[in-house]
C-alpha cells in the first residue's frame, strides 16, 4: 500500500457524493476554488504556463509555447527535484499541473499530488485495487494519468472503477464501476474532461471483452452516454449512443458466428481520446480484435467495424458522426488507439488551412484525415513493413496475402507491439512536424491449432511458440535483442516524408514533448533523457534518469521559471514480453518523478536494487518431449508476463532463477493452488493439468541451465 500524507485519504462516505445536476446537459456554472478548471480554461491556455490535460491542450499536440528553456540555454538544464513513487512496476503517467500542484499516477492507479515547484508531497491516494486483478492486465498494471476539472481529480482504476477525488485533499467524492468486473476488463488510460463530462474507455481485448467509450457527469458520476465499438452479439440495440451506427455501417461487417459472439470481439478504447472544439466532437481510437486471429473471431471474414478505427461522435450525445478504419479485418493487434493529434495544415484548396486528424498507429502507416468528415487525405509508411505494399485511393491497405498466416507462419513487421505504440507523439506547429517515437519489433504470427477461449490469460488465436526451439541458448535471446530498433522520426505531414530521424539502440523509447523553444524532449529505454533541436534533430542535451523513461514529458512555468518533468519506471507490455531486451544497469524498475530547470543542481538517486543472482536453483529434468510440451504451455500461459524464452525483464520474477521453480511442491502451490494470488499470480488449475504444470517447470529449468552455461569461446 502506498504511503498516505493525511488521514482523510480513506474513501469518503456516501454522504460526500455530490447530487446529480442537469444530467446529460452541459454544465455552465463557473468553477470556484482549488483547481478551478473548466472547458474554457483548458481551451484558453495559450501561454502554456500549466499542463491542464493529458495532451497539453484539447488538440493533444503536446506542444508548449514556453520559450524560457530553448536551444541556446538547454545545456544548463539540471535536476530541480525528484520524487520516489514507491513502485517497482511500470510508470506511464503524464504529469498534470494546475495551480502549482502536479498530479501524477503510478502502478496500480495510485495518485500523487505534489508541489510542482519543490516536489513536496501534498497527498497520496491508493484505490486499493485487488492485486489479483493484475492477471487481467495484458500489459502491466500501469496508468497513464489523471484529468482535473472543477476542483476534482479523475482517475481510471485498473479494476474498472472511475473515481473523482477532491483535488485539494485527495478525498473520494464519487466512485463508479464502469465495467463488468466478472470479465477481464481493465483501465490504464487517462480520462479526458469536456463540458461537464468525463470520458473513459477500457482495455482487455487480448483476453476477451467488448470495447466501448463512456461519458460520465463530472459532478454526479452518472452515465451520460456510451458508444460501443463492436455490435451487440445478437445485432440488436443496446439502448446506447452507438445503436444507429451499427444499423448504418457496423452490423453488416460482422458475421453471425465466431468467438466475437461469446467473447465480445475486442475493440477497446484504451488510450487516445480527443476533443475537437471546432466540430464539437470526440475523436477516439479503437483497439484490436478479440481474438486477434480473424479466422476464429469472425469466420465470415468481414472488416469488423469499428476495430482498428478512428471514430468521431457528437460530444454532447455520443451520436455517431464518421469513422476511418486503418486496418480492416484486423488480424495482428494493429490498434488505432495511438496518439491522435488535431491541427490546421495547408492542405485545403490553394494551400488554405484544413483541420485534420493525424495518427501513426501500430500498422506502420502515418494517416492524415479530415477532422470534420473523416475523409482520407494521405497515408504513408513511416517504418519498414512487409504485411502491405501500400494503400489504395481510399486509404485501405493493399495486403500481402501470406500475412494472414492462415496456412503457414509469417514473420512480420511491424509485429503486435507496432511501429508506434502508446508512447505519445507530438506536433510542432512552428516546424510543421510530427515527432513519432517509432520502432521495429518483428513477430512471427502462426495460427494456434489448440485455440479455445479461456477466462484467464490471453485469447489471441496466435501460437507464440511457433518457430521457437524448446531449448533456446542465450544466443537466441541476443539475436532477438539485435533485431529490435527504435528511432525518433520528425515526420512532415504535408510533404508526406520524414525530415529527419534519430536512431536509438533499442525499441520502446519514450513519449515526446515539443516546445516553442525549438526543442523536442524524449526519454529512452536506456535511461537517457534527451533534448533535440526540433528543426534538425541535433542532440543538444541529455541526462541519465537511472531508469527507463517511457512516459510523455510535460512542461510548465512557475514564478518565472520553466520546468520540464518526466515520470520514470521500466514496465508495461514490452517489459513483460521482451525480457531479452532488458539491461538492469539502465532500465531500472524503480518509479520516480524527475523535474528539471535551468541551473538545477539536484541529483537522481541510484535504484538500490541488487542484481538477481543468475544461478539455477534446481536440476534440469524431463525428456525432450516433456520439455517441448512445456515450451508450448509456457508460451500460452506464462510468456506474456514472465517473458518469451523464460527470460524476464525484472518487472516480474525471472522464473529461471527462482527457488520456487526448483521445488515441485512449491511450484504446484503457486501455479495450481494460487498461493501467490495476493501478488497477482492466480491459480491456473483450470487451464493446465498437474502434468502440464510440471512440463512448464521442466522447460523453465532447462532454459535456466542453458543460460547459465559459459558462452562458447570464439
Amino acid at each position: 500500500m502506498a504511503r498516505r500524507a493525511l488521514p482523510f485519504m480513506a474513501a469518503a462516505s456516501a454522504a460526500l457524493i455530490l447530487a446529480a445536476c442537469g444530467q446529460g446537459q452541459v454544465q455552465k456554472a463557473e468553477p470556484r476554488g482549488f483547481a478551478a478548471v473548466d472547458t474554457a480554461r483548458i481551451s484558453s491556455e495559450s501561454a502554456g504556463n500549466e499542463w491542464l490535460t493529458y495532451g497539453g491542450t484539447y488538440d493533444e499536440q503536446r506542444h508548449s509555447k514556453l520559450t524560457a528553456i530553448n536551444r541556446e540555454n538547454v545545456s544548463q538544464l539540471g535536476v530541480a527535484w525528484t520524487y520516489d513513487l514507491a513502485t517497482n512496476r511500470g510508470v506511464e503517467s503524464t504529469p498534470i499541473v494546475v495551480d502549482g500542484t502536479m498530479y501524477v499516477t503510478s502502478a496500480w492507479s495510485v495518485v500523487y499530488a505534489l508541489d510542482a515547484k519543490t516536489g513536496a508531497e501534498k497527498w497520496v491516494y491508493d484505490p486499493q485495487a485487488d492485486r489479483a486483478v493484475g492477471v487481467k492486465a495484458c500489459c502491466d498494471v500501469v496508468n497513464r494519468g489523471v484529468a482535473v476539472y472543477d476542483g476534482k481529480v479523475y482517475v481510471g482504476v485498473i479494476d474498472g472503477r472511475l473515481e473523482a477525488l477532491n483535488a485539494e485533499t485527495g478525498e473520494v467524492i464519487w466512485s463508479k464501476v464502469t465495467v463488468d468486473q466478472d470479465k477481464p476488463y481493465t483501465i490504464t488510460g487517462a480520462p479526458r474532461v469536456v463540458n461537464g463530462k468525463v470520458l473513459i474507455g477500457n482495455g482487455g481485448a487480448e483476453l476477451g471483452v467488448r470495447g466501448y467509450l463512456s461519458a460520465y457527469d463530472t459532478s454526479s458520476g452518472d452515465l451520460v452516454w456510451r458508444f460501443y465499438t463492436v455490435p451487440n452479439p445478437l445485432k440488436q440495440p443496446d439502448g446506447a449512443a452507438s445503436d444507429d451506427a451499427f444499423v448504418q455501417v457496423g452490423n453488416v461487417t460482422w458475421g453471425d458466428e465466431g468467438a466475437w459472439t461469446t467473447d465480445g470481439g475486442g475493440g477497446t478504447v484504451w488510450d487516445s481520446i480527443v476533443y475537437d472544439e471546432v466540430n464539437n466532437q470526440i475523436i477516439f481510437g479503437v483497439g484490436n480484435g478479440s481474438p486477434w486471429n480473424r479466422t476464429f473471431r469472425d469466420p465470415a471474414g468481414g472488416d469488423n467495424l469499428f476495430l482498428s478505427s478512428i471514430v468521431a461522435v457528437d460530444a454532447d450525445t455520443g451520436a455517431y458522426k464518421w469513422h476511418f478504419q486503418t486496418t480492416p479485418g484486423d488480424n495482428w493487434d494493429y490498434t488505432a488507439t495511438q496518439t491522435i493529434i488535431l491541427a490546421d495544415l495547408p492542405l485545403g484548396e490553394n494551400g488554405a488551412p484544413r483541420r485534420v486528424a493525424m495518427q501513426a498507429p501500430k500498422n506502420g502507416f502515418f494517416y492524415v484525415v479530415d477532422a470534420a468528415t473523416g475523409e482520407f487525405i494521405s497515408g504513408d509508411a513511416y517504418v519498414p513493413m512487409n504485411w502491405a505494399t501500400g494503400l489504395d485511393e481510399n486509404g485501405r491497405p493493399i495486403e500481402v496475402p501470406e500475412a494472414r498466416y492462415a496456412k503457414q507462419p509469417y514473420e512480420q513487421t511491424p509485429g503486435p507491439l507496432g511501429g508506434h505504440n502508446w508512447h505519445p507523439m507530438a506536433f510542432s506547429p512552428d516546424e510543421g512536424l510530427a515527432y513519432i517515437p517509432a520502432q521495429e519489433i518483428p513477430q512471427a504470427y502462426a495460427e494456434d491449432p489448440r485455440f479455445s477461449a479461456r477466462p484467464v490469460g490471453w485469447n489471441t488465436g496466435v501460437d507464440f511458440s511457433a518457430g521457437v526451439p524448446p531449448i533456446a541458448p542465450p544466443e537466441v535471446a541476443r539475436f532477438l535483442r539485435a533485431s529490435l530498433k527504435g528511432r525518433l522520426i520528425a515526420w512532415d505531414p504535408v510533404a508526406r516524408a520524414p525530415r529527419w530521424s534519430v536512431e536509438h539502440d533499442n525499441a520502446w523509447n519514450g513519449g515526446v514533448l515539443s516546445t516553442a523553444g525549438g526543442l523536442v524532449f524524449q526519454g529512452k529505454l536506456n535511461g537517457e533523457f534527451v533534448a533535440y533541436d526540433a528543426a534538425t534533430g541535433d542532440k543538444l542535451w541529455s541526462h541519465n534518469l537511472k531508469s527507463g523513461g517511457a512516459s510523455g514529458p510535460g512542461t510548465f512555468m512557475i514564478d518565472g521559471e520553466q520546468y520540464v518533468t518526466i515520470t520514470t519506471g521500466w514496465g508495461s507490455a514490452f517489459a513483460l514480453a521482451a525480457g531479452f531486451a532488458y539491461d538492469e544497469k539502465v532500465a531500472s524498475t524503480v518509479g520516480k518523478v524527475v523535474t528539471f530547470k535551468i541551473g538545477g543542481t539536484g541529483e537522481i538517486a541510484d535504484s538500490g536494487l541488487a542484481p538477481v543472482e543468475a544461478t539455477p536453483k534446481g536440476e534440469a529434468f524431463g525428456s525432450m518431449a516433456v520439455i517441448s510440451e512445456g515450451a508450448v504451455h509456457y508460451a500460452r500461459n506464462c510468456a506474456v508476463c514472465h517473458g518469451p524464452l523464460a527470460v524476464s525483464s525484472g518487472v516480474l520474477p525471472d522464473l529461471r532463477w527462482s527457488a520456487i521453480t526448483a521445488n515441485s511442491d512449491a511450484w504446484k502451490g503457486v501455479v495450481l493452488e494460487g498461493n501467490l494470488a495476493a501478488n497477482g499470480m492466480v491459480s491456473f488449475a483450470e487451464y493446465v493439468t498437474p502434468d502440464e504444470a510440471e512440463a512448464i517447470r521442466a522447460y523453465v529449468l532447462t532454459q535456466a541451465h542453458a543460460a547459465a552455461e559459459p558462452a562458447p569461446e570464439n
